[in-house]
């Protein structure tokens, strides 16, 4: 049997291996602490949980519209204009099931093979991946710690050329938190309508930002940007639904079509009672989103404080999301008997076997020299992880 060159080439998604391994340690009754996690560790609010139950007994558990129920596309609407300041009819609107498909029919409608889609590092995981399936290149903009993992116009446009098609951009970002302001987006809004580079904007952590920060929409800027821009947003992190796969996308009418034809090819439409709760969630989740924001931010300013304690570990402050991405290269070439540190990698590897705190290695989203730490969890489990990654450093020589 042979498999695909394409498939063969892309590896799993890391997060997932990693958020696996630790739960399988768990479930071994190893004490495991997971900084792995990439959703939220409260439960779906039950208002949202009542109107999905609600959605079994009303039978509304056929097929759908590919793009969606009408009910839900209206809600969307709703929520951009009201939330994002940007105006949308529901045929410009896709739902589809969760907001890397969303990220993935894009991609597949707007990229050919030898075309160039740039991509900032770190970046999510699945995006360079996903590029790569459609045959396309990601190009990759390196950023540092030092300029808070962001970076500007001027930088993009020297990475443009007559293949590139599409900037990517991701703010709140994962895995580091950033978030660009408004006169940063608008800089990179001026260039991608100069050289008509589209841009898809993945804006689902833009309900979850700190210090007072907001998280713009680059297609609310001008009515130039929002033509070349689709909006991808969802369910999954603003109100703790990663499980029940939701997510959706507005833009050109023309990609949001094309998206939807695709779509109904491959898993036909979102869950059809995950697309009932979402309504709910959309029109009536706001006070939950804003308890767990206020959860999140009081873990944020403890992780932040107890790294920078830290010798040799060096972070930035995120603004958004639910992560923190410090640079621990300053261990590398050290040693605990006979494991040896060089790489992010190794860093992980050795912290998950020794010290039972499982992280997510910085290579995975571009950066070798950091690591992805995740503040979804408990503040009981942070403050015994952090102290166990500051033993586990101790024991480190050389």
């Amino acid at each position: 049997m042979k498999i695909s060159r394409k498939i063969k080439n892309i590896k799993p998604s890391p997060t997932i291996a990693i958020s696996s391994l630790a739960g399988e340690m768990k479930r071994k009754g190893i004490n495991v602490i997971n900084f792995s996690a990439g959703q939220p560790d409260f439960p779906t609010p039950e208002n949202i949980k009542e109107a999905g139950i609600q959605a079994i007994r009303n039978n509304h558990t056929k097929y759908t519209p590919a793009p969606g129920i009408p009910e839900i596309r209206e809600a969307i609407c709703r929520k951009l204009k009201r939330e994002n300041d940007l105006e949308y009819t529901p045929d410009r609107v896709i739902v589809s099931s969760g907001g890397k498909q969303s990220v993935y029919l894009a991609l597949q409608v707007l990229l050919e093979e030898g075309d160039e889609a740039i991509i900032i590092s770190p970046y999510w995981v699945s995006y360079p991946p996903q590029v790569s399936l459609t045959g396309a290149k990601p190009v990759i903009i390196n950023t540092t710690i030092e300029n808070d993992f962001k970076t500007t116009a001027e930088k993009i446009e020297k990475y443009i050329t007559d293949k590139t098609q599409i900037l990517i951009l991701n703010s709140p970002n994962n895995p580091t938190g950033s978030l660009f302001t408004k006169n940063e987006l608008e800089e990179i809004a001026d260039l991608c309508v100069r050289k008509n580079l589209f841009v898809i904007t993945d804006e689902i952590y833009e309900q979850l930002t700190y210090d007072n920060q907001k998280a713009f929409s680059i297609a609310s800027l001008n009515d130039d940007i929002k033509k070349i821009t689709l909006t991808i947003n969802g369910a999954s992190k603003s109100f703790s639904m990663t499980g029940w796969r939701l997510g959706y996308a507005a833009g050109p009418k023309e990609v949001v079509g094309a998206m939807s034809k695709l779509q109904s090819q491959l898993d036909t439409h979102a869950v059809s009672i995950s697309q009932y709760a979402t309504i709910e969630a959309l029109d009536n989740g706001a006070e939950s989103t804003r308890k767990m924001r206020e959860s999140f931010d009081e873990r944020r300013k403890y992780v932040v404080k107890r790294l920078n304690e830290i010798d040799g570990i060096k972070t930035n402050v995120p603004k958004g999301a639910f992560y923190i991405f410090p640079q621990v290269s300053a261990y590398y070439g050290k040693k605990h008997n006979d494991t040896l540190i060089n790489d992010s990698v190794s860093f992980c590897k050795y912290m998950l076997e020794e010290m039972k705190i499982a992280l997510v290695p910085g290579s995975a989203f571009g950066d070798d020299n950091c690591l992805r730490f995740s503040y979804a969890a408990s503040m009981e489990d942070i403050k015994n992880g952090i102290g166990r990654l500051e033993e586990g450093l101790k024991k480190l020589e050389g």
